[in-house]
């Protein structure tokens, strides 16, 4: 819900937006060695609160999101003329050398409205040179009007009304040029983890009624071909949309298959959060911690089948102890939605991991 909320606020807030559009996206300031110090200087947006997509920059949305305590995102995809993206069935699609990522985030004052009074915090930008992929980090201004390139991170003071009508006051970390890898990392470089089929195969509305993701970007040239069989998560936090299991592995494989993964950062604690690991202990099923300690608490598994106040797994999602906490990077909040989706997966588990 909150993903198609996040679109809605991007067509509201492009509506609204009067700014006189600039020439089309500057390829010198994308290639660019040291980066343009204001976002505006790359011309992805028509108007000075990036809220109009220039030509080439393609909005899209995801199936499950990554959980960035509960912020809404704006997600676009810039190709360079005249180049495509090469499908996969698994993991991220095949982007050109001059892809660009954008992902900006922003909560609105009231996220019960979360078309009114929205704040733009950061837009992440994720630049594919020949040399691999660089990430650069941008911070809004108070106005609004412009995000300044902050190499070395910020912390921004946050306070809203979240969608159940709680007060949430935060301290948001902008991360520095490094700690993006945090998440990016594959094999010791820095890597898109959204686009995949999965995640993008779902209807979205581009203006002309609700349509298939990936075909519209197969009839805008975006993508080079995509099968009629493609892969699909479902949106985790919806019941209707997939099996228990089927949802619960979903957001493990958003949310924590980056690093735990055979080539990722959490690669040493034996676990294979990805959606199409096959085997069970994989996951975390009867399977021990490599080391004991803080983050196990007095558990013996990761998972412990129909125990969900046994498992590890339900532990660490539900901390905030910087010491204990899974995912340890980009939230202090408990996504208590996701606590409450592996509570009931692994309550209704069979011995050997299997769903009852």
């Amino acid at each position: 819900m909150r993903s198609l909320l996040a679109f809605a606020v991007i067509v509201a807030l492009a509506a609204s937006a009067t700014a006189q559009a600039p020439s089309g996206v500057d390829a010198r300031a994308i290639a660019a060695n040291d980066p343009p110090p204001l976002l505006s200087a790359y011309h992805f947006f028509r108007d000075a609160g990036a809220r109009q997509p220039n030509a080439g920059v393609t909005p899209y949305d995801l199936n499950t999101p990554l959980y960035s305590d509960g912020a809404l995102k704006f997600r676009y995809l810039y190709l360079p003329p005249h180049t495509q993206a090469a499908y996969r069935d698994d993991g991220v699609f095949d982007l050109p050398v001059g892809a660009v990522l954008i992902k900006t985030f922003a909560f609105a004052a009231d996220m019960r409205h979360p078309t009114d009074n929205v704040r733009f915090l950061e837009t992440r930008l994720l630049i594919h040179r020949a040399s691999g992929w660089v990430a650069y980090p941008y911070v809004w201004n108070e106005a609004q009007t412009e995000a300044r390139l902050s190499p070395i991170g910020a912390t921004l003071p946050v306070s809203f009304t979240d969608a159940d009508g709680s007060a949430v006051a935060l301290d948001w970390a902008v991360p520095n040029v490094n700690q993006c890898k945090g998440c990016h990392d594959r094999a010791g470089a820095i890597v898109p983890i959204g686009p995949t089929a999965r995640n993008l195969n779902r209807l979205l509305d581009y203006g002309n009624g609700a349509e298939g993701q990936l075909a519209h970007w197969q009839a805008a040239g975006i993508i080079d071909a995509v099968p009629a069989d493609a892969p699909r998560f479902p949106n985790a936090y919806d019941p209707v949309s997939g099996t228990l299991e089927a949802r619960a592995r979903a957001y493990l494989h958003v949310n924590c298959a980056h690093c735990h993964n055979p080539e990722g950062p959490g690669h040493t604690s034996g676990l294979d959060l990805r959606f199409n690991s096959p085997t069970p202990v994989q996951w975390g099923v009867l399977k021990r911690p490599v080391a004991a300690g803080r983050g196990s608490s007095t558990f013996d598994f990761d998972i412990a089948p129909g125990h969900p106040e046994q498992s590890i797994l339900v532990y660490r999602m539900g901390s905030t102890d910087p010491g204990q906490m899974m995912p340890e990077l980009g939230r202090q909040r408990v996504d208590t939605r996701a606590v409450a989706l592996m509570r009931d997966w692994i309550a209704g588990m069979s011995a050997d991991g299997t769903s009852r």
